[in-house]
């Protein structure tokens, strides 16, 4: 399943070191500024080399498009684009021709397909997320039409977490830091603990939140629809993704329903809106006009500069030994993953 979405899809395709990544996005409204800075900017915020937190891996991850656009607007045609691979060290990966590298996708794919590209994982690599990135930037330009914003930031990195909810943090100074935290202490805590594990070959995990707001009510179909669960789909589907909560989440399974309950109230405009919002904007499936929160959970690279016991495709044990250039951990570049995925289910949603 290579295509994302209903009204608004976008299909990828590429592979890591292939040729290319790329994609074709359909049901883009026409008439829609397309901001080709403001596209490269959000791919620059993923792409690798970015700072000593992240791989060593050096792409342009300039993007091409190639139909779909004419005098700078969208056209309501596909829009197809490609980001071309140009710094592939595919010999890195010569000895995982025939072993399984621990909590991969080796074996699930070669076991499915009977083939698989074993060069920095193939189709399986985050590097695939380029198309989510560039299909997420064009959904967010028709968004902020609608008055519509999507906002992500690093929340944890191991036991480093925020103690303070979104409404209590300032947005601006995400960008302010590798890690992409909004907290400046906080932010430079979670750098040295991935410093640290990177100097040991290892990685690490944690939690990214994300806050939808300018939401209109009745996004949502339920029975089977529901918007958060479409989020929970787009966010899952994500490399490395292992947990997905909204709202109060699993935090509220401690208290009662007196305690978390959304009172309704009539506000001085006269719009109905609720006092608090433990429901993450979602109340049936459906938005209810309040900001739509919730969290990713990313678990540790599984790539990890150390040797570790595995077998090959013969049943074999044997040691894997990786080379290559790796991310100690994907929180930094994951964020704006999230808007993205974000972004296209909202969008989506909202045609």
């Amino acid at each position: 399943m290579n295509t994302f979405g209903n009204r608004f899809r976008l299909t990828s395709f590429g592979e890591s070191h292939g040729e290319a990544i790329g994609g074709v996005i359909d049901g883009c409204p026409a008439g829609i500024h397309v901001d080709k800075n403001f596209i490269q900017s959000e791919l620059n915020r993923r792409k690798p080399g970015q700072s000593a937190l992240t791989t060593s891996r050096q792409e342009g991850d300039q993007v091409e498009f190639l139909s779909g656009i004419f005098d700078g607007k969208t056209t309501g045609t596909p829009i197809g684009f490609m980001v071309r691979n140009s710094n592939q060290h595919s010999s890195d990966y010569d000895n995982l021709k025939t072993q399984y590298r621990p909590s991969h996708a080796d074996f699930t794919y070669q076991t499915k397909y009977g083939v698989r590209d074993h060069r920095g994982g193939g189709r399986s690599s985050a590097r695939e997320t380029i198309a989510r990135v560039v299909g997420g930037a064009l959904a967010k330009l028709v968004l902020q039409s609608k008055g519509v914003s999507i906002t992500a930031y690093t929340s944890q990195v191991g036991e480093i977490r925020l103690a303070q909810n979104y409404q209590q943090l300032d947005f601006s100074q995400i960008e302010s830091n590798p890690v992409r935290c909004p907290d400046a202490h906080v932010a430079q805590q979670m750098i040295e603990l991935i410093q640290q594990v990177k100097s040991e070959g290892d990685t690490i995990g944690g939690v990214i939140s994300c806050v939808c707001q300018g939401v209109p009510v009745g996004l949502g179909e339920p029975v089977f629809g529901k918007l958060h669960a479409a989020l929970g789909n787009a966010m899952l589907s994500i490399n490395a993704a292992k947990g997905f909560d909204y709202g109060m989440g699993f935090d509220g399974v401690h208290q009662r329903g007196s305690e978390v309950n959304d009172l309704f109230c009539t506000r001085d405009d006269g719009s109905i809106g609720t006092l608090t919002n433990n429901s993450g904007g979602i109340q049936g499936g459906i938005s209810n006009g309040e900001d739509i929160y919730f969290r990713v959970a990313f678990k540790p690279v599984a790539t990890l500069l150390k040797p570790q016991p595995t077998v090959d495709a013969f049943g074999n044990t044997t040691v894997l030994t990786v080379n290559g250039r790796h991310d100690p951990c994907v929180l930094p570049r994951a964020v704006p993953i999230v808007e993205a995925m974000a972004a296209m289910t909202i969008l989506d949603y909202l045609l």
